[in-house]
Protein backbone atom coordinates (compact mmCIF):
# COMPACT_ATOMS: atom_id res chain seq x y z
CA UNK A 1 0.00 0.00 0.00
CA UNK A 2 1.66 3.12 -1.50
CA UNK A 3 1.45 5.86 1.22
CA UNK A 4 -0.04 8.84 -0.06
CA UNK A 5 -1.58 11.18 2.47
CA UNK A 6 0.19 12.88 5.81
CA UNK A 7 -1.68 10.67 8.25
CA UNK A 8 0.36 9.86 11.61
CA UNK A 9 -1.23 6.79 12.25
CA UNK A 10 -0.09 5.42 8.42
CA UNK A 11 0.73 1.88 10.14
CA UNK A 12 -1.92 1.90 12.71
CA UNK A 13 -3.97 2.38 9.37
CA UNK A 14 -2.32 -0.21 7.52
CA UNK A 15 -2.65 -2.87 10.51
CA UNK A 16 -6.56 -1.66 10.36
CA UNK A 17 -6.69 -2.52 6.86
CA UNK A 18 -5.03 -5.88 6.99
CA UNK A 19 -6.82 -6.84 10.05
CA UNK A 20 -10.35 -5.82 8.01
CA UNK A 21 -9.58 -7.91 5.18
CA UNK A 22 -8.61 -10.59 6.61
CA UNK A 23 -11.88 -10.54 8.90
CA UNK A 24 -13.71 -10.03 5.48
CA UNK A 25 -12.06 -12.78 3.52
CA UNK A 26 -13.42 -15.31 6.12
CA UNK A 27 -16.86 -14.42 4.45
CA UNK A 28 -17.60 -11.94 7.06
CA UNK A 29 -19.45 -8.82 6.45
CA UNK A 30 -18.60 -5.22 8.48
CA UNK A 31 -20.42 -1.74 9.33
CA UNK A 32 -18.89 1.25 11.21
CA UNK A 33 -19.47 0.66 14.19
CA UNK A 34 -18.31 -3.02 14.02
CA UNK A 35 -15.21 -2.03 12.73
CA UNK A 36 -14.60 0.48 15.81
CA UNK A 37 -15.62 -2.35 18.22
CA UNK A 38 -13.64 -5.03 16.67
CA UNK A 39 -10.41 -3.21 15.26
CA UNK A 40 -10.25 0.35 16.86
CA UNK A 41 -10.94 1.96 13.48
CA UNK A 42 -12.89 4.75 13.02
CA UNK A 43 -12.92 5.71 9.65
CA UNK A 44 -14.11 2.17 7.80
CA UNK A 45 -14.81 4.05 4.39
CA UNK A 46 -10.98 5.05 3.95
CA UNK A 47 -9.80 1.43 4.68
CA UNK A 48 -12.54 0.16 2.49
CA UNK A 49 -10.81 2.35 -0.16
CA UNK A 50 -7.43 0.69 1.08
CA UNK A 51 -8.64 -2.49 0.95
CA UNK A 52 -9.89 -1.57 -2.96
CA UNK A 53 -6.56 -0.70 -3.89
CA UNK A 54 -4.88 -3.96 -2.07
CA UNK A 55 -7.61 -6.65 -4.07
CA UNK A 56 -7.90 -4.62 -7.16
CA UNK A 57 -11.74 -5.05 -6.78
CA UNK A 58 -14.50 -3.47 -4.80
CA UNK A 59 -16.21 -4.90 -1.60
CA UNK A 60 -19.78 -4.74 -2.41
CA UNK A 61 -21.58 -2.81 0.10
CA UNK A 62 -25.59 -2.39 0.65
CA UNK A 63 -27.36 0.46 3.34
CA UNK A 64 -29.04 -2.03 6.39
CA UNK A 65 -31.13 -1.08 8.92
CA UNK A 66 -29.87 -0.52 12.42
CA UNK A 67 -32.00 -0.33 15.04
CA UNK A 68 -32.11 1.83 18.43
CA UNK A 69 -33.69 4.22 20.88
CA UNK A 70 -33.97 8.36 20.84
CA UNK A 71 -33.65 10.60 23.83
CA UNK A 72 -37.40 9.59 24.82
CA UNK A 73 -36.33 5.94 24.65
CA UNK A 74 -39.08 5.61 21.65
CA UNK A 75 -37.13 3.24 18.76
CA UNK A 76 -35.60 4.63 15.76
CA UNK A 77 -34.00 3.03 12.77
CA UNK A 78 -30.86 4.60 11.41
CA UNK A 79 -29.12 3.23 8.14
CA UNK A 80 -25.29 2.42 8.11
CA UNK A 81 -23.20 0.97 5.09
CA UNK A 82 -22.45 -2.42 5.34
CA UNK A 83 -19.48 -3.87 3.43
CA UNK A 84 -18.47 -7.52 2.24
CA UNK A 85 -16.48 -9.20 -0.25
CA UNK A 86 -17.64 -11.28 -3.34
CA UNK A 87 -17.72 -15.23 -3.20
CA UNK A 88 -14.79 -15.37 -5.62
CA UNK A 89 -12.79 -13.06 -2.83
CA UNK A 90 -13.03 -15.36 0.29
CA UNK A 91 -10.30 -17.18 1.39
CA UNK A 92 -10.70 -20.97 1.44
CA UNK A 93 -9.96 -23.30 4.00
Amino acid sequence: MAKNNDNPNYQESISQTRAILAYLREGNSITGEEARWMFHCSRLPSRICDIERITGSKPLRKKVPVPGFDTQGNPTKKWVMQYWLPEEELTTS
